[in-house]
């Protein structure tokens, strides 16, 4: 997993992060800081194939910097820090979505998706922008509906990346209101948010994604992500 990042190194890894090389160091590094190990050569290869699967309309709520799925009250709460950019959040998200969901949605569970800028790319913080605009101007329902059509249709990390237009395309198919986006993206909401949910992440102590924590606890259990998506399910269900 990625090394440690806070906001005040974020700009100087954006160059290097841009150049294959740095790509492939930076996916060598996110193999273990958390224990969630991936051989590089299923990343390589594509071995990771993952339909990602619709919510069953569990009911949604929000914070300043989440949106959750599942009741206050379940019996466990599962925290997934993420970047939209990040290849494996991606792989987690595919496949822990409709398990997590039909657990939220019998109560078993809350479920808490907390995105953020981890990596030094335009994107990474675009996508993450969007997002914060969509959940300010449209509320929960729309942000998360937003936040599961940017992992369905997530760019390789070396891109090409969907560009403003695009992003602001798929917050309308999520139900937001292509006016109150753009103005907002204008008014620089989604950069301030972006900026408060990754200093909110760095002041929790978060340095790689994902990170998921059950009941308060970091959760490791797994050599790879779906390995881990599955001890996962398991440990909540």
């Amino acid at each position: 997993m990625p090394d440690p990042s806070n906001s005040a190194n974020r700009a100087s890894r954006a160059a290097d992060v841009r150049a294959q090389q740095a790509a492939a160091e930076k996916r060598r590094r996110l193999l273990g800081v958390l224990g969630v190990v991936v051989a590089l050569v299923l990343v390589v290869g594509g071995a990771f194939a993952f339909q990602r699967l619709a919510i069953d309309d569990p009911k949604v709520s929000t914070t300043e910097h989440f949106v959750a799925i599942g009741p206050k009250d379940a019996a466990h709460t599962v925290v997934i820090y993420e970047d939209f950019l990040c290849p494996f959040c991606g792989e987690l998200e595919r496949h822990t979505s409709k398990d997590l969901a039909a657990l939220a949605a019998e109560g078993k569970v809350r479920v808490e998706y907390r995105p953020f800028q981890l990596l030094g790319i335009d994107y990474s913080k675009q996508s993450a922008a969007v997002f914060g605009v969509v959940l300010t101007t449209s509320g929960a329902e729309v942000a998360k509906e937003f936040h599961d059509l940017l992992f369905e249709s997530q760019p390789e990390e070396s891109g090409p990346y969907p560009g403003d237009e695009e992003l602001i395309a798929l917050a309308v198919k999520a139900g937001a209101d292509e006016a109150e986006v753009s103005e907002a993206l204008d008014r620089g909401v989604g950069t301030e948010w972006v900026e408060a949910a990754s200093n909110a992440a760095d002041n929790a102590g978060v340095n790689s994604t994902p990170t998921v924590l059950i009941d308060g606890e970091p959760f490791r259990d797994g050599n790879s992500v779906e390995e881990l998506g599955d001890n996962l399910i398991k440990k909540i269900g």
